[in-house]
């Protein structure tokens, strides 16, 4: 998977291994909420994180080094 950025959807991260975990980290509510499971596949990281007041910076930082170990 290339780099991970703001515009990456989130389903595209949940197929890294361990993303799930790093996103339940950052207290990404998308993992338990009933309707996210629906619009997984239009949601983009960067949206989800500005909606939620995320730290964005620090939550790529760690997805793109597991991404990484990955490759």
């Amino acid at each position: 998977m290339p780099k991970i950025t703001e515009e990456t959807i989130l389903a595209e991260i949940l197929k890294i291994p361990d993303a799930q975990e790093i996103l339940a980290k950052y207290n990404l509510p998308c993992l338990s909420c009933p309707m996210a499971k629906f619009e997984i596949e239009k949601l983009k990281i960067g949206q989800v994180c500005q909606m939620y007041g995320l730290d964005i910076d620090n939550l790529l930082k760690e997805l793109n080094k597991k991404n990484e170990k990955k490759n």
